[in-house]
């Protein structure tokens, strides 16, 4: 008889944690439901209570690693100030950041494993990474400097500034910390990509500093 212990997650979370852990070390492929309910101490058919199968746990799991930055995306936009364009974008990145770095077992390296990519529950996935590339796309083009503009499309730019912050995934692969620094430099790069001046990056970083609380639990 299998005997669970206690623990502060309920068991929904739990089986996200475990299969998190096992599909980011083992694969995707490679992992069963009978993995994932024995590490978290559970029946395999109580497993099927919570998610339909593998796939269905997957599919949360990717959603977690865009989602809630997504959904802050209108609230950004509408509470930086018109005159200080760049907060948006800094700001969406630092939130981004947050969200990369504290999401279980990193499971932003599910994007690039094979057995996860060609599964069809990524390519359910692709339309809410889409939707948060062009906001990455939306804000960076609304302060591009005229170099950028006639240079790079919007979709381009969303897809680079994206790719920027992902470095987030590099550097907890690498088992570091994603601190302050890091989550201000990227910020910062996403903005220079877009052609702004260190002034105006300065005074975005102010601003996303004054609002990441209200965004964040504990700001970075």
């Amino acid at each position: 008889m299998i005997r669970r212990v206690p623990g502060a997650l309920v068991p929904r979370d739990e089986i996200l944690q475990a299969a998190a852990e096992l599909f980011v070390n083992r694969g995707f492929a490679a992992t069963s439901t009978r993995d994932i309910a024995e590490k978290v101490g559970i029946r395999q058919a109580s497993l099927y209570y919570h998610f339909e199968g593998k796939s269905g746990i997957l599919a949360e799991l990717l959603e977690l690693s865009v989602r809630p930055s997504l959904e802050k995306v209108e609230e950004i936009e509408r509470e930086c100030p018109i005159d200080v364009p760049e907060a948006a974008l800094y700001l969406l990145a630092l939130i981004d950041v947050d969200t990369l770095a504290t999401v279980p077992h990193n499971i932003g390296r599910l994007y690039r494993m094979p057995d996860v990519r060609s599964s069809e529950v990524f390519e359910e996935f692709q339309p809410a990474f889409r939707e948060l590339a062009a906001a990455y796309g939306r804000l960076g083009a609304g302060i591009a400097s005229n170099p950028v503009a006639a240079t790079v499309g919007v979709d381009q730019l969303g897809g680079l500034l994206i790719q920027v912050v992902e470095v987030v995934i590099r550097i907890r692969s690498r088992c570091d910390d994603v601190t302050g620094a890091h989550a201000r430099a990227i910020a910062a790069t996403c903005l220079r990509i877009c052609g702004a001046s260190e002034e105006r990056i300065a005074r975005a970083a102010v601003v996303a500093d004054e609002l990441l609380p209200t965004y964040v639990a504990a700001g970075r």
